[in-house]
């Protein structure tokens, strides 16, 4: 038998988004397996992004808060959840730390580092710098993440397209990454279909061309850029309807925008996780138009509901969205071309149907959440043996 290993990941905060559904799926999965003592602490969650900290109600002694966690640069919160969570995991004794989100990722590493914590190990679900910010947000960004990479043993890309962007940048070494596609439960996506009744509910026809889009609503996710396309779809389409699936600081500011087309629009608002496989179903293909993204999950949820899809050619979205094949990919602010693409797709229902039978066996084949905890599992015993634990000295690993 092997001894147990202790694992504890931290994350700033337990929005409802892809990064955070991610991290709790890990947890709540790697929980479930022999011989793993798995935790999960984070910064308090508030605002209109909702909150996950309800899927810990069966496992409450698997969540540990620190409000002085928090997203934004605070310097005086900084430093007391730095000791925090330093506290922590000299009390806790884990083998692993895996920290996922910006601040969490920085002051998780550094904290762990100063612990004497033997493996460290952070998930990049999304890059913290880029050209989506400005010139000096970027320099600090990145070399707040460079400084964290010398305390790091391993990541975990949830794309390939993050492993090459931090390669880059001059963080980390070729070994030190494994790339993990991010894993969700496929049935209820698999099983989602056109409900009659819940277009009736929303106040959508049932021969309306629906545009779905999957997001917080917050910069960067690209709403400014469908709400400019929607005239010319709609002029092409009268039939189209724009499906916002999400909620977030941005929703009063949207509204003001789309103006005279609001019956066009339906805002779902935010919905429980459970809920977004009906919500997917009732569409005729998805838009995803972010440009900071390490692997939208938006894009395999659609697809495994046999949603073709249009997003951006942006970090990750490549991998998922596979131009012709399970969709289509535009270049980031090509408002004209993505005109075209939805038109088209609204224009050829076997089309849509083809993109989202090639996506539906994509899906199935990557992104099961079976397959996200094995590998997480296995990368964690195969670390632990490279860092010669005592749990693993008597014991291979395959």
């Amino acid at each position: 038998m092997k001894g147990e290993l202790r694992v504890l990941h931290v994350i700033t905060r337990l929005i409802v988004g892809g990064a955070q559904e991610n991290t709790v799926a890990s947890v709540l999965g790697l929980r479930a397996r022999e011989n793993l003592s798995v935790r999960l602490i984070s910064g308090a969650t508030q605002g209109a992004e909702g909150s996950l900290e309800s899927q810990f109600t069966g496992a409450p002694e698997a969540l540990t808060m620190i409000p002085e966690l928090v997203r934004p640069i605070h310097p005086w919160k900084d430093v007391w959840a730095l000791g925090k969570l330093g506290r922590l995991f000299r009390a806790a004794h884990p083998d692993i730390v895996h920290t996922h989100s910006g601040k969490a990722g920085i002051l998780g590493r550094v904290a762990a580092r100063k612990a004497g914590v033997p493996i460290v190990v952070h998930t990049i679900h999304g890059p913290s710098f880029g050209c989506f910010q400005g010139w000096l947000a970027n320099r600090v960004f990145s070399a707040a993440e460079r400084y964290a990479a010398r305390r790091t043993t391993h990541f975990v890309s949830v794309a390939d397209a993050m492993t090459r962007q931090y390669l880059a940048a001059g963080i980390g070494k070729p070994d030190q990454f494994t790339r993990i596609w991010s894993g969700f439960d496929l049935e209820p996506f698999l099983g989602a279909h056109n409900d009659s009744a819940v277009r009736a509910k929303l106040g959508i026809a049932a021969d309306d061309f629906v545009i779905a889009k999957l997001a917080r609503l917050t910069p960067l996710k690209g709403h400014e850029d469908l709400i400019a396309v929607a005239p010319e779809v709609i002029s092409r389409n009268p039939k189209t309807r724009f499906l916002l699936i999400g909620d977030g600081p941005l929703r009063e500011s949207l509204r003001r925008k789309i103006g005279g087309l609001a019956d066009k629009f339906v805002f779902a608002g935010l919905v429980n996780p459970e809920q977004v496989p009906g919500l997917v179903g009732i569409a005729d293909a998805l838009v995803h138009l972010s440009r900071r993204e390490g692997l939208p999950r938006a894009v395999p949820q659609a697809l495994a509901a046999g949603k073709p899809v249009v997003a951006y050619d942006c970090d990750g979205a490549p991998e998922v969205c596979i131009d012709r094949k399970t969709g289509f990919l535009v270049g980031p602010g090509n408002r004209k071309v993505l005109v075209e693409r939805l038109n088209q797709l609204a224009g050829d229902p076997a089309m849509r149907r083809r993109f989202g039978e090639a996506g539906r066996e994509l899906v199935r084949e990557r992104f099961s959440v079976q397959r996200m905890i094995d590998a997480l599992e296995e990368l964690y015993w195969r670390l632990a043996a490279g860092a010669r634990l005592p749990q693993t000295q008597s014991h291979a690993v395959s």
